[in-house]
């Protein structure tokens, strides 16, 4: 019998544990990881037991009679174990889970799965779960991926700027400056957009602290102008995902981004990473879609793959 319980900071560890063990968990949803923002977020991550023994996690957070999972992830669904677990059992969580939260006030459940390209093995039995409870597809972002194990290579156009960025004298490498590449991005996305970055400096470096071989970045400089960075998450040694991704006008005169993903997607293959993710090209949930984004990352090689969100009423 399937047993639903709200997380509690007491479980902190068994947690931790069930994450690093599961099909689908990445470092995302480490408590070190989710409870940055425990001050924005009102958590209310659910743990499913068979008897004492864990069988899913599922990171999460309420908003009056709405659970997400979780608001505040790229993704967080159902996170599950290699053995002993599969669609029937999948199946008991979710129909046990919801009769939990709608005895708890829940009246719609916004979920959002891993993308199958963070799968360490095959785990969509909670999509056909939740078909079965009536989920409909309410969100899809379109993401550019590249296979590592088969790489397409970069067009024409953007080997030109590979060997125009190297001419000129544009060097990339690992950076521990992130006052500095804040402090370029911030001015970068309000000029654009009138915004500051999702993390403040203080959150990205105290995530880089507790994650520091998960959380990376990269620069491209000339001497010591700084002309690009991307904000690297490697996640198991499934994918290599581009999060934070700016150059300056002296930068994209120089192609010093295209140089730096020229890099990162050739470190990433050594280091034996499956995918190199470059992120999500769309906006309003998938309802806008930038062309031009989407056709620069093509170019260097990548493909569609989609980050879904779906919604289930109870």
């Amino acid at each position: 019998m399937i047993k639903i319980e709200k997380y509690s900071p007491q479980c902190k560890q068994v947690w931790d544990a069930a994450v690093k063990n599961s099909r689908n968990g990445t470092f995302l949803h480490l408590r070190g990881y989710m409870d940055y923002h425990s001050d924005r977020f009102a958590d209310f991550s659910l743990v499913a037991r068979d008897g004492e023994r864990i069988v899913a996690v599922l990171p999460a957070c309420r908003e009056g009679h709405k659970l997400y999972s979780h608001k505040g992830l790229t993704y967080g669904s159902w996170l599950v174990p290699l053995r002993h677990f599969d669609v029937t059992t999948m199946m008991e969580v979710w129909e046990t889970a919801m009769q939990f939260l709608q005895d708890e006030g829940i009246e719609e459940i916004i979920y959002k799965p891993v993308p199958h390209i963070y799968h360490r093995y095959p785990c969509e039995e909670d999509l056909y779960a939740l078909f079965k409870a009536g989920g409909v597809l309410t969100e899809s972002n379109i993401s550019t991926t590249i296979d590592l194990d088969e790489p397409l290579p970069f067009d024409r156009g953007n080997k030109r700027n590979v060997n125009l960025a190297l001419k000129s004298g544009v060097e990339v490498a690992e950076s521990c400056d992130w006052q500095g590449y804040w402090d370029m991005l911030d001015s970068l996305l309000m000029e654009k957009y009138g915004r500051h970055p999702v993390h403040s400096l203080d959150e990205i470096t105290l995530l880089h602290s507790r994650f520091p071989e998960n959380i990376k970045l990269y620069t491209a400089k000339l001497g010591d102008e700084l002309l690009a960075g991307v904000v690297m998450y490697y996640c198991g040694n499934e994918v290599a995902h581009c999060q934070y991704i700016a150059s300056t006008e002296r930068g994209r005169e120089l192609k010093a981004l295209t140089l730096l993903f020229y890099y990162l997607i050739k470190e990433s293959s050594q280091a034996g990473f499956r995918y190199f993710d470059f992120g999500i090209s769309t906006e309003n949930g998938g309802l806008y879609l930038n062309e031009g984004l989407v056709r620069q990352k093509c170019r260097m090689g990548g493909r569609g793959i989609v980050y879904q969100v779906l919604s289930v009423k109870l």
